[in-house]
């Protein structure tokens, strides 16, 4: 495979999906093709004309890889159909992603795992890949012993109507938000953080609490985290460790605005966190439709074009 690859998009005209095919003229992947469900086949979006995203259609075995970013079900009744067809499904739903076998990558930290798929990749959530993307060189020198999670998320995480919404809001009307299924006990974004960050790390029993809120920002997620480390861990090393780890960026005040159109994670307040031994407090910033979402699947896709360099991943 190369950039001739026959990349399919399902759920194109998303938020997700709109920005995956300008990520994927960006880097020169020229063989496109667009898929949505039966209202928009037909539009043209980004130059490419959508068409209705069937089984039959994905089971006819012209695409390579497929990247699909829709709804959990959608996910669930159409991947199996591509795969079918011979492609590959990398998936950003929930649908896959802790399914014993299919693997969870996020490839700067477990991109190997990417040759081992039979047929589908799972895309995780798009706050556990900047989040493992900062632990996982914090760990490889001190160890992780516990981590706490605080994330502010935008309304672009839960798509476009809720965009929409909140340009028609008054700033009167904005609010926190925390809209996702609650078992009583926590909503289960926070336990999609913790057991995803446990499987792409491959630490099943690290202890990982989060709490999830929607915040009234159009594009951008940030994540304030406190780690506890089994070895000492100064906050000069960390800074040291994660300016030269890929896809991170230091910025001593990350904000989802910062964020917002780039495709490393930014991290910054990166200082002691004197209540715990061995603990630090940082603030990570990402935009989640590029590296949380859209640009992660790609890399995976380019991970599958390259087995070498996924081999040494």
């Amino acid at each position: 495979m190369g950039n001739k690859t026959r990349i399919g998009v399902v759920g194109g005209t998303g938020a997700v999906g709109t920005v995956t095919l300008g990520l994927l003229r960006e880097r020169g992947f020229e063989n496109v093709r667009v898929f949505a469900s039966a209202r928009s086949a037909g539009k043209q979006v980004a130059g490419w004309t959508v068409e209705e995203a069937t089984p039959e259609a994905l089971e006819l075995g012209d695409i390579d890889v497929f990247l699909f970013s829709v709804g959990t079900s959608a996910s669930r009744e159409l991947v199996p159909h591509a795969v079918a067809g011979g492609a590959i499904a990398i998936d950003k739903s929930s649908a896959y992603r802790l399914e014993p076998g299919i693997p969870l990558v996020v490839p700067e930290v477990n991109g190997a795992r990417a040759l081992e798929h039979d047929g589908i990749i799972a895309n995780p959530n798009c706050c556990t890949i900047p989040l493992t993307c900062v632990l996982k060189p914090l760990h490889d020198e001190a160890g992780l012993v516990r981590v706490r999670v605080a994330t502010y998320q935008s309304v672009s995480g839960a798509g476009a109507q809720s965009m929409e919404r909140l340009r028609n809001e008054t700033s009167d009307e904005h609010d926190l938000r925390m809209d996702w299924d609650f078992d009583g006990e926590e909503f289960d974004e926070e336990s999609k953080l913790r057991a995803e960050t446990r499987k792409i790390m491959e630490l099943p029993e690290l202890p990982i609490q989060a709490t999830c809120v929607r915040v009234p920002v159009m594009v951008g997620h940030a994540e304030a985290v406190w780690i506890e480390t089994e070895n000492e861990l100064t906050p000069q090393r960390a800074r040291e460790l994660l300016a030269d780890a890929p896809s991170v960026r230091i910025e001593e005040f990350p904000s989802p605005g910062k964020a917002a159109g780039i495709d490393d994670v930014l991290v910054g307040r990166i200082r002691r966190d004197p209540t715990v031994d061995q603990g630090l407090a940082l603030f990570i910033a990402s935009d989640n439709l590029r590296k949380g979402a859209a640009l992660n699947a790609i890399q995976i896709a380019e991970l599958l074009l390259d087995p070498a360099r996924a081999a040494a991943a």
